[in-house]
């Protein structure tokens, strides 16, 4: 079977989150969204023109689709590569070709016989009874299931489900989705109550795919092992060391306390998100109180102690962990971009889910600020993990977690995940309630969503499809137009205000709207017609911002930001002297000019700082006393140090910051996000 043209329409129906019909959320992704120009479409354009087609090319000489020949018994050798769930890259670069493919003349000619040949593979690779994983199948013996804690099988069970649902929902295609479906079965059959098998992986992802294939089938066991999964981790099912005999112990995997219970996230930052997005995937469907209360609660925790300006998460390299309350050092900062990826998706399911905008405002500054990064302007290069600072003379090194981009990764786990994403991006930009629809995000492009009732409220109207269309420069500029498109009278349209605006403007039909945000969201509820216009304004102006006290890391410092994008500073752009001796004055001001030529066209920010002069040193000892009373209460010792500073600052220096997206796309250089204002 050769992959099916896209299905009828300018939009894919349905994203990777399709909840059903007895969902209890608050909200429906739209169906029907199209970004069409603008960022997000330039950004979009890359993964299709350039990252999706490398990566069948990839794939082989990683030797992923080498190990999978082997699994069908198409090759002869040996296990290429290290790890054992390498059979996950070729079900998130399906993916991405998946949702690609859902537009129309997206997906060229040679890259659908990929996924054909891809697909043929896998289907070779499978065993009888719908097992299918080339680490076990050419390096286990048969031996299934024995290493739950490192062996990841349920993982990459995951990953061919999402692919499977993809190719689905995107082009009507059913023989990737019957592929997982046997696996699905296979995994069914051994593992629950009262079965042969009573544990859970020691990477979680299995189950937010387990119940977006019961909302693609039907089937309800799906969503029923999904439930077991989710409230058998916890209990200490997982070996206490991995396949290496490193002693990681069980936070590590989430597996210390059940999900219900805990206070905190914990352990490897990757596998903590998806686990809790199919715990909001598991509470929508089943309507269970205590565990949206438990996602909603460790929500909370993790984004007011162990979140980083950018959004990134994982503050340890060491085991790629949170690390403690607080603890977010920036030159040693992982933010693993797979990380990002994860957040972003647990964000939209709780956006749905609760209907808070707060949620997707997380949402919005993960992706432009710590999923973006992951991959170069050109798609060429990518990151698997994203500091806020590189020093002066930083050396990169050895293996795939350094600061400095690479074209591909031993642990590929991070490009196509970003491919993955920014090929559905669409399905997270819009929902629906039945009585209207809301803007989460903003990109020029179309939205539409049914409403179910348009007489309410005693106005006229049928239930029918309302559409908006919207054009718009954001992030660069802060206006945002929307044209009525079509209408079937009376509904809702929502606009979300970020937490960061200080301000908006906002127009029906070019009259002034006096309308006061709530929770986050610009209600306005009237009968539209096609044509209607609406002009929505955020004030977009620079702004410093600094550190909660308690971040160790970066008391004394700024960052600025501007609208939704976080910034940082590039020693390539401060010749003659580089970034660790570079001061700012925040006194200064802030101005703000695009610069169409620098970086496919951003919006620079400029200040003013110095560069510490010889003295600030102290000569050979890089300590210094602040002198008699510094321990007093006038702060005379203190102020005194402070001047001492001022004396041995030298230079004036204007200070020219780029969007931190775009940093690490010029030359390798030294970077910083946060800056020392003494």
């Amino acid at each position: 079977m050769s992959l099916a043209e896209p299905r009828a329409g300018v939009a894919c129906p349905a994203g990777p989150l399709r909840p059903s019909a007895a969902a209890r959320a608050a909200l429906r992704p739209a169906a029907g969204s199209r970004i069409s120009g603008g960022f997000w479409q330039e950004r979009r354009a890359v993964v299709a023109g350039v990252c999706i087609p490398q990566g069948p090319a990839l794939l082989e000489t990683a030797g992923n689709l080498h190990n999978l020949r082997l699994a069908a018994g198409l090759a002869e050798g040996g296990y290429r590569g290290a790890l054992p769930f390498l059979d996950t890259d070729v079900y998130k670069w399906l993916e991405a070709a998946a949702w690609q493919a859902a537009e129309p003349d997206s997906l060229p000619a040679d890259l659908r016989a990929d996924v054909d040949g891809m697909i043929a593979l896998i289907a070779a690779a499978q065993q009888p009874d719908g097992y299918v994983d080339s680490w076990f199948q050419v390096t286990g013996n048969g031996q299934r299931y024995q290493d739950l804690r490192w062996g990841h099988e349920l993982y990459c069970a995951g990953h061919l489900i999402q692919a499977g649902v993809a190719l689905h929902r995107s082009t009507g295609r059913t023989d990737l989705l019957d592929i997982a479906r046997r696996f699905a079965d296979q995994i069914d059959s051994v593992f629950g109550p009262g079965k042969a098998i009573d544990g859970v992986c020691g990477h979680p992802e299995v189950e937010t795919a387990l119940v977006e294939l019961y909302r693609e089938t039907g089937e309800r066991r799906y969503l029923e092992l999904a439930g077991y999964f989710v409230d058998r981790r916890g209990h200490g099912l997982l070996a206490p060391e991995d396949r290496r005999g490193r002693g990681t112990g069980p936070a590590y995997c989430q597996d210390h306390v059940p999900v219900r219970e805990a206070q905190e996230v914990t352990g490897h930052a990757v596998r903590q998100l998806y686990l809790l997005a199919g715990v909001a995937d598991v509470a929508a469907e089943t309507g269970d109180e205590e565990l949206r209360a438990a996602a909603e609660r460790l929500w909370a925790e993790m984004t007011a102690r162990k979140t980083y300006l950018t959004g990134g998460i994982g503050a340890h390299h060491d085991e790629e962990d949170f690390g403690d309350a607080y603890e977010l050092p920036s030159e040693r900062a992982y933010c693993e971009t797979c990380a990002a990826v994860a957040s972003v998706q647990w964000n939209w399911r709780m956006a749905l889910l609760t209907g808070e905008a707060k949620y997707s405002d997380l949402l919005e500054r993960t992706v432009f600020n710590a999923v973006l990064p992951g991959m170069s302007l050109d798609g060429e290069r990518w990151h698997y993990v994203n500091p806020l600072q590189v020093r002066d003379g930083y050396r990169q090194p050895d293996g795939d977690h350094g600061a400095r981009r690479a074209p591909w990764f031993s642990c590929a786990c991070c490009p196509p995940n970003v491919m993955r994403l920014l090929a559905s991006l669409p399905h997270y930009f819009a929902s629906a309630d039945g009585t209207g629809l809301q803007l989460h995000q903003y990109a020029t492009g179309r939205y539409s969503a049914r409403i179910a009732d348009g007489d309410r409220d005693g106005i006229g109207g049928e239930a029918g499809e309302a559409a908006v269309r919207v054009a718009t420069e954001y992030p660069w500029n802060g206006r945002i137009s929307i044209t009525v498109a079509e209408s079937p009278g009376l509904w809702t349209l929502s606009l979300r205000v970020p937490g960061w605006s200080a301000g908006a403007r906002l127009t029906v039909g070019g009259e002034p709207v006096e309308s006061a945000p709530e929770d986050g969201w610009l209600r306005l509820r009237r009968e539209w017609r096609a044509g209607d216009e609406v002009e929505f304004e955020l004030v977009l102006e620079p702004r410093l911002t600094v550190a909660d006290p308690r971040v160790d890391a970066v008391r004394g410092c700024v960052a600025i930001e501007r609208g939704p994008l976080v910034y940082c500073v590039e020693g390539v752009d401060h010749p003659g002297g580089g970034l660790d001796d570079l001061v700012f004055d925040p006194a200064a001001g802030l101005t703000e000019k695009q610069d169409p030529a620098l970086l496919g066209g951003v919006a620079v920010v400029r200040a003013t700082g110095w560069r510490r002069g010889a003295g600030a040193e102290g000569g050979w000892w890089p300590y210094r006393s602040l002198g008699p009373g510094a321990g007093e209460g006038t702060g005379n010792g203190a102020r005194q140090g402070a001047d001492e500073e001022v004396r041995h600052l030298g230079e004036q220096v204007e200070v020219t910051a780029i969007p931190y997206f775009a940093w690490a796309n010029r030359e390798d250089g030294p970077m910083r996000v946060w800056l020392p204002t003494r």
